[in-house]
């Protein structure tokens, strides 16, 4: 039997295989256009209005179109890509994609373009949406599933980095339309390229079924229908719905919640980089512990943890220190919650239809996470606190864990990764 040195260790050998699959899915969820336009979008918000004269707050309505369009693109890629392959796919909507941005330039005077503009792209490029790079990893990683998927998402982490100054750099050279252009360049130029070089289903079984979406129809799992008959599904739905709206909810609210307890901008944004922080470091722990140990119970834990940060909040504290350990505790929570989704999808409903399943899922958290901010500010203005703002966010933060606990023994259909047998 292997010792507990051995279990605790990371096998390399996966990594090894699969490397460039890897960074492949970590540049793919980097330059992803929900991802891309979501922390980009503030660096075109003063150009646009500007240029056309459209308020801040009509903007803002376009990060709900471009949400709606992300929920029905993701019920249609799981289909596309069984009728006609992964790859296929993705090589399509990049190139779609890069074309639609480059159409966005020609924005005219009525804010309705914009809207359709951003309702319309992720549709385009379903194939380059998040679920395709979690899928990939999640058929070339078994044993480290858990972290490989923690390092592909922690993607976003680059895209904040780098695509706000990229877009801004562009607009003070020339105008808001070359933010559109640096984004089309970057799917075409970067992202396009190393699909067509490592974008690999497995290490076997023939480049014509592999185009023609074979490899994925006789993978172990369950069918649709099955799945979205599963009463383990829809558990897992609401409890990750419920999760997310309460932790969408708080990033919203945190700095001027702060703010109205007698804190300065600068220090409620110093306390929020602790969330940021978190986040990381806690998609990459609970990564790399769900694939050790009873993927529920590291689940469960790791999502209560918000529901300790706001009781640190709603006790009234104004010191720096607990204020601190309340957005680190949250941020833990948050850099969780996506990676856990897309493991627990894999390891329970299997990968023959993954995509459409985890469509189905990412689907309803997209409009928990559209609806988070809207119930919050209706809360705020009808009792002028954030107490029950805090209430509801530690319910979600208790009864969702609470609910994944229910989930069961991992069923045994999972087969081993394909990339392991050349």
């Amino acid at each position: 039997m292997p010792s507990s040195k051995n279990e605790a260790a990371i096998d390399l050998s996966e990594f090894r295989q699969g490397w460039r699959v890897l960074l492949l899915s970590v540049v793919g969820i980097a330059i992803s256009i929900n991802a891309s336009l979501l922390y980009g979008f503030g660096t075109l918000v003063v150009p646009l209005e500007q240029a056309f004269g459209w308020s801040k707050s009509e903007q803002q309505v376009a990060i709900s179109f471009l949400f709606g369009g992300a929920v029905i693109a993701l019920q249609l890629v799981g289909w596309f890509n069984l009728r006609f392959g992964m790859k296929r796919m993705t090589v399509a909507s990049l190139i779609m994609l890069s074309l639609g941005y480059l159409a966005t330039t020609q924005l005219q005077g009525s804010v309705w373009s914009l809207y359709l503009a951003f309702a319309i792209l992720p549709l385009i490029g379903m194939g380059a949406l998040a679920v395709t790079w979690t899928q990939l990893l999640s058929l070339w990683y078994d044993r480290n599933r858990g972290l490989a998927l923690a390092i592909g998402l922690s993607g976003t982490g680059l895209t904040a980095a780098t695509i706000p100054q990229l877009m801004s750099w562009g607009i003070e050279q020339w105008d808001w339309r070359a933010a559109f252009v640096i984004l089309a360049l970057l799917n075409l130029l970067v992202l396009l390229p190393l699909t067509l070089l490592w974008f690999r289903i497995s290490s076997s079984g023939g480049k014509a079924a592999q185009e023609r979406g074979k490899e994925l129809q006789n993978l172990p799992g369950m069918s649709f229908r099955e799945g979205m008959r599963s009463s383990k599904f829809w558990t897992c739905n609401l409890a990750l719905a419920l999760v997310i709206s309460s932790i969408i909810g708080m990033v919203t609210s945190t700095v001027p919640m702060l703010q109205s307890k007698g804190l300065s901008a600068s220090e409620a944004n110093l306390i929020f980089s602790g969330f940021g922080i978190a986040l990381i470091f806690g998609r990459l722990l609970i990564g790399y512990l769900l694939d050790r140990m009873w993927p529920p119970v590291v689940s469960a834990v790791s999502l209560s943890l918000p529901a300790i940060g706001c009781l640190i909040y709603l006790g009234g504290t104004v010191e720096f220190a607990p204020l601190l350990l309340a957005a680190i505790l949250v941020g833990f929570g948050a850099g969780a919650e996506f990676d856990i989704a897309a493991f627990l999808v894999a390891r329970y409903f299997g990968l023959r239809e993954y995509g459409r399943l985890f469509g189905v899922h990412q689907g309803l958290n997209t409009v928990a996470s559209a609806l988070a901010p809207l119930l919050f500010a209706f809360l705020l203005s009808r009792t002028g606190s954030y107490s029950p703002m805090l209430i509801y966010a530690i319910a979600c933060s208790l009864i969702g864990p609470l609910l994944l606990l229910t989930l069961g023994r991992v069923p045994r259909f999972e087969p081993t990764p394909i990339a392991a047998h050349p």
